[in-house]
């Protein structure tokens, strides 16, 4: 029995130092490892910009259109897009900076041909009959655009000028 607790001892002697030297190595690579990684972190977040400040979503008013000057379509026939496409061709040309976006709406009807209105702020500025013969589709749509572009100038003037004190500004 000496004999197997001096192998044991022995053994035991062996596992230890190889730990001991094992535990150097497994220590300076943790320390290369953190040191690399405290680097990068702190290098990632000097370069990384101020965050922009926090903006209240509700501050901003209705009339703030941050998507101003567009001219969308709601048309659903060939004719109302051709007026549309027409229309929108003769805005762009005319008032390239303006900042009013306007709605172009069509119904179509079997008996009158199209119905084409453009719509500002929800409010209609100019309404008319297209007949079914599309040839009429680009001077109407072009005479169309200076009486919207007239309307809706005359639109924001009236809101600016009109106060009410019974009534609250326009929130939808």
């Amino acid at each position: 029995m000496p004999v197997n607790r001096v192998t044991e001892i022995t053994a035991t002697r062996t596992q230890i130092r190889e730990k001991k030297v094992r535990q150097p190595a497994v220590r300076l690579c943790a320390l290369v490892l953190l040191l690399t990684l405290q680097t990068a972190y702190s290098k990632s977040s000097q370069k990384a910009p101020a965050p922009a400040p926090v903006q209240n979503l509700d501050s901003g008013s209705i009339s703030d259109e941050p998507l101003g000057g567009v001219v969308i379509n709601r048309t659903v026939t060939v004719l109302g897009w051709d007026f549309y496409k027409n229309f929108a061709e003769v805005w762009r040309a005319k008032y390239m900076n303006t900042k009013y976006t306007v709605t172009v709406y069509e119904r179509p009807t079997a008996q009158y041909g199209s119905e084409v209105w453009v719509q500002y702020r929800q409010n209609r500025v100019f309404h008319t009959f297209l007949s079914p013969a599309r040839s009429a589709a680009k001077e109407i749509s072009g005479r169309a655009v200076d009486i919207v572009y007239k309307n809706v100038v005359d639109t924001n003037v009236q809101r600016l000028l009109f106060n009410d004190v019974d009534l609250g500004p326009e929130e939808m």
